[in-house]
Parts: C-alpha cells; sequence; structure tokens
C-alpha cells in the first residue's frame, strides 16, 4: 500500500492533512509525526540548527512504511527538502505546489505570513519559480505576525479571522488590485473560505502539496482514473 508521511510542527495540522488525503484518496495509508520544538528551535536558532533532528524524523517517517514524506512546516521545509535529496528520501516541501500555481495565477501576488521564517523562505521559492516559468511578477508582502500567538494557544478560529482581517486591509485599496492571494502557512488554511467574495483566488498549501505527494505514490493508471474522479 502506498503511504505518505507527514512531519508536522503543530498537533492543527493531523488533521487537516490527513482529511485532504482521504478525501484524495482514501486507499493511500497516512504516517504522522509531529515535533512542535522543532519549528521554536529553528525560530530561535534559525534552520540549520535543525537540519539533523529533521533529518532524524524524516529518516523515522520512512522507517514507518513512507514513501514521501511531506513537510508541512513551511519554514523547516528547505532543510526538509535538502536533507531529503542528501539522504535519498522523496520529500515534499509544503509551499513548492502553491508557490509553482501562483506564479501562474497572475502578475501581482500577495503574499501573506504571521511569521517572518515563513515569509523569508517563501519569497525565495516564488522568485525561482517565476524565473522557471519565465513569468514577470511583482510581490505585495502582507504581514500579520501579531495573529501567531493565537494559533499557538490554539485559538484557531480568532487566528483565521485576524488573517483574513489582515488580507481585507492590505490588498482591497491596491490599485491596481493583486491577481492572486497566497496563504504563506499551511495553519492558514482556514483562512481561505472567509476570503470567497475576494474577486481573486486564494491559495493555500495543505491541498496543493497532498496533491503532490499523491501524485508521487500512485500508479500512473491510478492517477489517470483519479483525475476523472
Amino acid at each position: 500500500m502506498a503511504t505518505v508521511g507527514f512531519l508536522h510542527t503543530a498537533h492543527a495540522h493531523v488533521r487537516t492533512f490527513s482529511d485532504l488525503l482521504r478525501e484524495r484518496d482514501a486507499t493511500v495509508a497516512e504516517r504522522h509525526l509531529v515535533d512542535t520544538g522543532l519549528l521554536a528551535a529553528a525560530r530561535e536558532h534559525g534552520a540549520d540548527a535543525v537540519r539533523g533532528a529533521v533529518g532524524d524524523r524524516l529518516r523515522r517517517l520512512v522507517a514507518e512504511g513512507a514513501d514521501v514524506v511531506v513537510c508541512t512546516c513551511s519554514t523547516l521545509a528547505p532543510v526538509a527538502k535538502a536533507v531529503g535529496a542528501e539522504q535519498g528520501l522523496r520529500v515534499v516541501r509544503v509551499d513548492r505546489p502553491m508557490a509553482e500555481a501562483a506564479v501562474l495565477a497572475g502578475r501581482r501576488i500577495a503574499v501573506v505570513a504571521s511569521l517572518d521564517e515563513a515569509a523569508a523562505t517563501l519569497m525565495p521559492l516564488l522568485h525561482e519559480c517565476a524565473r522557471t516559468t519565465g513569468r514577470a511578477v511583482e510581490f505585495v508582502e502582507v504581514r500579520c505576525t501579531d495573529t501567531w500567538s493565537a494559533f499557538e494557544s490554539g485559538d484557531l478560529l480568532t487566528y483565521a479571522a485576524g488573517v483574513a482581517a489582515a488580507v481585507r486591509r492590505a490588498v482591497l485599496p491596491l490599485d491596481p488590485p493583486v491577481d492572486v492571494v497566497v496563504l504563506a502557512q499551511a495553519s492558514m488554511a482556514e483562512v481561505a473560505p472567509l476570503l470567497r467574495d475576494l474577486s481573486v483566488p486564494v491559495l493555500t498549501s495543505p491541498r496543493l502539496a497532498v496533491e503532490a505527494a499523491v501524485e508521487l505514490v500512485e500508479p500512473v493508471g491510478v492517477r489517470g482514473s483519479a483525475g476523472r474522479r
């Protein structure tokens, strides 16, 4: 049985990614590993400081049967991807599929982050994707770092409402408007429904990352039939 592993830095992400995986393909098994200390250490000492620990967690998930691992923390995603490449492990960084979709969605891109570290990892990725696709893009950065404490305390409703409010304040007055809004972190998945009335696409990373992971583990014939579901 194909298995997707998930490396999380918050317990709240387990249900989000589990639900998305079952929705995408209920025949794919899942493994979850949560280590909340990784993000705290990376924020205090830098992502390279947890490189060894990230490698250990990736190997643990593979030992438990994961064919591919999704690192669901955007701050740690570049390190996880690099360590995976060094160790011959298939790793999907949660924000790459979203970044690839964003640069194809329009020229002016609003990038929303509640952690400076998340913005610092996503912005270079967006620039890379733009170069790769030959797209000319410009970015409007929306920082809402004052909302992160609500997520850390488990008050997900307040967090989502605060991020949504920050997006509205930042993008609605813009002229010309943005073409797409990118919610930089997996923690922002529940913000998108609150922004349905915006006249532009609002991209989140979890669903696209799950799609990418399943594409890696499904046989080619199954992929084709899944696309027709």
